[in-house]
Protein backbone atom coordinates (compact mmCIF):
# COMPACT_ATOMS: atom_id res chain seq x y z
CA UNK A 1 0.00 0.00 0.00
CA UNK A 2 1.18 3.35 -0.96
CA UNK A 3 1.06 6.24 0.90
CA UNK A 4 -1.57 7.77 -0.81
CA UNK A 5 -3.71 4.84 -0.35
CA UNK A 6 -3.31 4.94 3.07
CA UNK A 7 -3.79 8.70 3.58
CA UNK A 8 -7.25 8.53 1.70
CA UNK A 9 -8.49 5.12 4.43
CA UNK A 10 -6.60 7.24 7.73
CA UNK A 11 -8.39 10.59 7.06
CA UNK A 12 -12.30 10.72 6.63
CA UNK A 13 -13.98 13.99 5.76
CA UNK A 14 -18.10 13.52 7.03
CA UNK A 15 -19.19 14.76 3.81
CA UNK A 16 -17.77 12.94 1.58
CA UNK A 17 -19.75 9.58 2.55
CA UNK A 18 -23.55 9.50 1.98
CA UNK A 19 -25.97 7.28 4.37
CA UNK A 20 -27.59 4.05 3.24
CA UNK A 21 -31.23 4.40 4.12
CA UNK A 22 -32.27 0.75 6.03
CA UNK A 23 -36.33 1.91 6.56
CA UNK A 24 -38.29 2.45 9.31
CA UNK A 25 -36.14 5.62 10.43
CA UNK A 26 -32.65 4.37 10.49
CA UNK A 27 -30.01 5.32 8.28
CA UNK A 28 -26.48 4.09 8.16
CA UNK A 29 -22.77 5.53 7.90
CA UNK A 30 -19.85 3.26 6.86
CA UNK A 31 -17.21 5.78 8.37
CA UNK A 32 -14.01 3.11 7.98
CA UNK A 33 -12.92 -0.04 8.29
CA UNK A 34 -10.26 -2.40 7.65
CA UNK A 35 -10.92 -6.22 8.30
CA UNK A 36 -10.36 -6.20 11.78
CA UNK A 37 -12.05 -2.89 12.98
CA UNK A 38 -15.41 -1.04 11.91
CA UNK A 39 -16.87 2.37 12.61
CA UNK A 40 -20.43 3.17 11.59
CA UNK A 41 -23.01 6.06 12.49
CA UNK A 42 -26.57 5.38 12.97
CA UNK A 43 -29.23 7.97 12.91
CA UNK A 44 -32.49 6.74 14.43
CA UNK A 45 -35.91 8.65 13.86
CA UNK A 46 -37.70 9.36 17.27
CA UNK A 47 -39.49 5.94 17.83
CA UNK A 48 -37.31 3.53 15.12
CA UNK A 49 -35.89 0.34 16.44
CA UNK A 50 -32.67 -1.42 16.45
CA UNK A 51 -34.40 -5.15 16.08
CA UNK A 52 -33.19 -7.49 19.33
CA UNK A 53 -30.27 -9.17 16.88
CA UNK A 54 -27.34 -11.01 17.56
CA UNK A 55 -23.87 -11.73 15.79
CA UNK A 56 -20.55 -12.79 16.31
CA UNK A 57 -18.70 -9.35 16.15
CA UNK A 58 -17.70 -7.65 19.23
CA UNK A 59 -19.90 -4.30 19.57
CA UNK A 60 -19.23 -1.20 21.64
CA UNK A 61 -21.84 1.89 21.02
CA UNK A 62 -21.60 5.35 21.93
CA UNK A 63 -24.59 7.60 21.85
CA UNK A 64 -23.52 10.63 20.67
CA UNK A 65 -26.93 12.28 20.15
CA UNK A 66 -30.96 11.26 21.60
CA UNK A 67 -31.92 8.69 24.42
CA UNK A 68 -32.05 4.52 23.87
CA UNK A 69 -33.94 1.85 25.54
CA UNK A 70 -31.00 -0.70 25.05
CA UNK A 71 -31.52 -4.15 25.81
CA UNK A 72 -28.10 -6.04 26.01
CA UNK A 73 -28.76 -9.92 27.23
CA UNK A 74 -31.25 -9.74 30.03
CA UNK A 75 -29.92 -5.98 31.07
CA UNK A 76 -32.58 -3.06 29.98
CA UNK A 77 -31.10 0.63 30.12
CA UNK A 78 -31.92 4.05 29.50
CA UNK A 79 -28.81 5.43 27.15
CA UNK A 80 -28.86 9.06 26.49
CA UNK A 81 -25.84 11.10 25.23
CA UNK A 82 -22.01 10.09 26.52
CA UNK A 83 -23.25 6.94 27.93
CA UNK A 84 -21.90 3.38 26.10
CA UNK A 85 -23.07 0.02 25.80
CA UNK A 86 -20.72 -2.89 25.13
CA UNK A 87 -22.24 -6.28 23.54
CA UNK A 88 -20.00 -9.40 23.58
CA UNK A 89 -20.08 -11.63 20.91
CA UNK A 90 -23.32 -13.63 20.41
CA UNK A 91 -25.26 -11.62 23.01
CA UNK A 92 -28.70 -10.37 21.90
CA UNK A 93 -28.96 -6.89 22.21
CA UNK A 94 -30.95 -4.28 20.23
CA UNK A 95 -32.59 -0.18 21.25
CA UNK A 96 -35.60 1.30 20.95
CA UNK A 97 -35.01 5.10 20.16
CA UNK A 98 -37.12 7.60 22.49
CA UNK A 99 -35.16 10.82 21.32
CA UNK A 100 -33.71 11.39 17.87
CA UNK A 101 -30.28 9.80 17.66
CA UNK A 102 -27.16 8.97 16.72
CA UNK A 103 -25.01 5.92 17.77
CA UNK A 104 -21.35 5.25 17.03
CA UNK A 105 -20.76 1.59 16.56
CA UNK A 106 -17.77 -0.01 16.70
CA UNK A 107 -17.27 -3.43 15.48
CA UNK A 108 -14.42 -6.19 15.75
CA UNK A 109 -14.17 -7.78 13.37
CA UNK A 110 -15.48 -5.75 10.42
CA UNK A 111 -19.06 -5.94 9.42
CA UNK A 112 -18.55 -7.88 6.19
CA UNK A 113 -22.38 -8.17 6.15
CA UNK A 114 -22.77 -4.28 6.07
CA UNK A 115 -20.49 -4.07 2.96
Amino acid sequence: MNYIELTDKALISDNDLSWDDLGGGIKRKIMAHNEQLMLVKVAFEKGAIGTLHQHPHLQMSYVAEGSFDVTVGDHKKVLKKGDVFFAVSNIVHGVVCTEEGLLIDVFNPAREDFL
